[in-house]
Protein backbone atom coordinates (compact mmCIF):
# COMPACT_ATOMS: atom_id res chain seq x y z
CA UNK A 1 0.00 0.00 0.00
CA UNK A 2 2.72 2.51 0.89
CA UNK A 3 4.36 2.01 -2.50
CA UNK A 4 1.17 3.31 -4.14
CA UNK A 5 1.34 6.45 -2.01
CA UNK A 6 4.90 7.10 -3.20
CA UNK A 7 3.93 6.37 -6.80
CA UNK A 8 0.91 8.67 -6.55
CA UNK A 9 2.94 11.54 -5.08
CA UNK A 10 5.57 11.21 -7.82
CA UNK A 11 2.92 11.03 -10.55
CA UNK A 12 1.19 14.18 -9.27
CA UNK A 13 4.55 15.94 -9.23
CA UNK A 14 5.31 14.65 -12.75
CA UNK A 15 1.92 15.79 -14.08
CA UNK A 16 2.41 19.30 -12.70
CA UNK A 17 5.89 19.74 -14.16
CA UNK A 18 4.89 18.14 -17.47
CA UNK A 19 2.21 20.82 -17.74
CA UNK A 20 4.76 23.55 -16.91
CA UNK A 21 7.19 22.16 -19.52
CA UNK A 22 4.63 21.67 -22.28
CA UNK A 23 3.05 25.04 -21.65
CA UNK A 24 6.46 26.69 -21.91
CA UNK A 25 7.26 24.75 -25.07
CA UNK A 26 4.25 26.20 -26.87
CA UNK A 27 4.14 29.55 -25.03
CA UNK A 28 7.56 30.54 -23.67
CA UNK A 29 6.09 33.77 -22.33
CA UNK A 30 4.41 31.60 -19.67
CA UNK A 31 7.85 31.16 -18.10
CA UNK A 32 8.03 34.92 -17.68
CA UNK A 33 4.72 34.86 -15.82
CA UNK A 34 5.56 31.78 -13.74
CA UNK A 35 9.16 32.62 -12.83
CA UNK A 36 9.09 36.40 -12.93
CA UNK A 37 11.67 37.23 -15.60
CA UNK A 38 11.49 38.53 -19.12
CA UNK A 39 13.44 37.60 -22.22
CA UNK A 40 13.12 39.06 -25.69
CA UNK A 41 14.57 38.48 -29.13
CA UNK A 42 16.34 35.27 -30.07
CA UNK A 43 16.85 34.38 -26.40
CA UNK A 44 13.21 33.30 -26.29
CA UNK A 45 14.15 30.27 -28.42
CA UNK A 46 16.76 29.23 -25.85
CA UNK A 47 14.23 29.69 -23.07
CA UNK A 48 11.66 27.59 -24.95
CA UNK A 49 14.14 24.79 -25.63
CA UNK A 50 16.22 24.61 -22.45
CA UNK A 51 13.65 25.24 -19.74
CA UNK A 52 11.07 23.05 -21.46
CA UNK A 53 13.62 20.25 -21.81
CA UNK A 54 14.46 20.53 -18.11
CA UNK A 55 10.84 20.14 -17.00
CA UNK A 56 9.74 17.59 -19.62
CA UNK A 57 12.72 15.28 -19.07
CA UNK A 58 12.39 15.53 -15.28
CA UNK A 59 8.66 14.78 -15.35
CA UNK A 60 9.05 11.96 -17.90
CA UNK A 61 11.79 10.28 -15.88
CA UNK A 62 9.73 10.61 -12.70
CA UNK A 63 6.69 9.05 -14.36
CA UNK A 64 8.76 6.17 -15.75
CA UNK A 65 10.39 5.61 -12.35
CA UNK A 66 7.01 5.52 -10.63
CA UNK A 67 5.19 3.35 -13.17
CA UNK A 68 7.68 0.89 -14.67
CA UNK A 69 8.87 -1.88 -12.38
CA UNK A 70 12.62 -2.19 -12.53
CA UNK A 71 13.09 1.43 -13.64
CA UNK A 72 12.95 3.03 -10.20
CA UNK A 73 16.42 4.48 -10.77
CA UNK A 74 14.83 6.89 -13.24
CA UNK A 75 13.70 8.84 -10.15
CA UNK A 76 17.32 9.86 -9.70
CA UNK A 77 17.15 11.92 -12.92
CA UNK A 78 14.78 14.61 -11.57
CA UNK A 79 16.62 14.47 -8.23
CA UNK A 80 19.88 15.25 -10.05
CA UNK A 81 18.34 17.97 -12.24
CA UNK A 82 16.59 19.79 -9.40
CA UNK A 83 19.54 19.23 -7.05
CA UNK A 84 21.88 20.84 -9.57
CA UNK A 85 19.48 23.77 -9.95
CA UNK A 86 19.37 24.17 -6.16
CA UNK A 87 23.16 24.13 -5.92
CA UNK A 88 23.34 26.74 -8.68
CA UNK A 89 20.92 28.98 -6.79
CA UNK A 90 22.86 28.55 -3.55
CA UNK A 91 26.12 29.43 -5.29
CA UNK A 92 24.47 32.46 -6.87
CA UNK A 93 23.10 33.65 -3.53
CA UNK A 94 26.50 33.16 -1.90
CA UNK A 95 28.15 35.20 -4.67
CA UNK A 96 25.72 38.08 -4.21
CA UNK A 97 23.15 37.46 -6.94
CA UNK A 98 19.92 39.34 -6.27
CA UNK A 99 17.32 37.21 -4.51
CA UNK A 100 13.65 37.71 -3.82
CA UNK A 101 10.72 35.59 -2.69
CA UNK A 102 10.54 33.94 -6.13
CA UNK A 103 14.15 32.70 -5.81
CA UNK A 104 13.51 31.44 -2.28
CA UNK A 105 10.31 29.73 -3.41
CA UNK A 106 12.23 28.06 -6.26
CA UNK A 107 14.85 26.82 -3.81
CA UNK A 108 12.16 25.36 -1.54
CA UNK A 109 10.50 23.57 -4.47
CA UNK A 110 13.86 22.25 -5.65
CA UNK A 111 14.78 20.97 -2.19
CA UNK A 112 11.37 19.32 -1.73
CA UNK A 113 11.68 17.72 -5.16
CA UNK A 114 15.07 16.25 -4.30
CA UNK A 115 13.67 14.87 -1.04
CA UNK A 116 10.56 13.44 -2.74
CA UNK A 117 12.51 11.78 -5.54
CA UNK A 118 15.21 10.32 -3.28
CA UNK A 119 12.67 9.10 -0.71
CA UNK A 120 10.52 7.60 -3.46
CA UNK A 121 13.53 5.94 -5.07
CA UNK A 122 14.55 4.49 -1.70
CA UNK A 123 11.04 3.27 -0.82
CA UNK A 124 10.20 1.88 -4.24
CA UNK A 125 13.58 0.20 -4.70
CA UNK A 126 12.81 -1.82 -1.56
CA UNK A 127 9.74 -3.36 -3.20
CA UNK A 128 10.71 -6.75 -4.58
CA UNK A 129 8.88 -8.18 -7.56
CA UNK A 130 8.52 -11.91 -8.09
CA UNK A 131 8.78 -12.13 -11.87
CA UNK A 132 7.25 -15.59 -12.00
CA UNK A 133 4.01 -14.64 -10.25
CA UNK A 134 3.98 -10.86 -10.64
CA UNK A 135 3.39 -10.46 -6.91
CA UNK A 136 5.23 -7.78 -5.05
CA UNK A 137 6.18 -7.50 -1.42
CA UNK A 138 7.47 -4.38 0.26
CA UNK A 139 10.15 -4.23 2.90
CA UNK A 140 7.72 -3.02 5.58
CA UNK A 141 5.17 -5.78 5.26
CA UNK A 142 3.48 -4.28 2.22
CA UNK A 143 2.31 -7.69 1.00
CA UNK A 144 -0.20 -8.30 -1.74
Amino acid sequence: MSSWIWRGAVLLWAAFFAIVGLRGLFDPASYSETFGFSITGVAINTLRADLSAFFIVASGAAAVGALVPGWVRALLVPAALFGTALIGRLIGAAMGDPTNWGIIQGMIIEALTVVLMLASWWALSRVSVDTATGNSAGAAGDLK
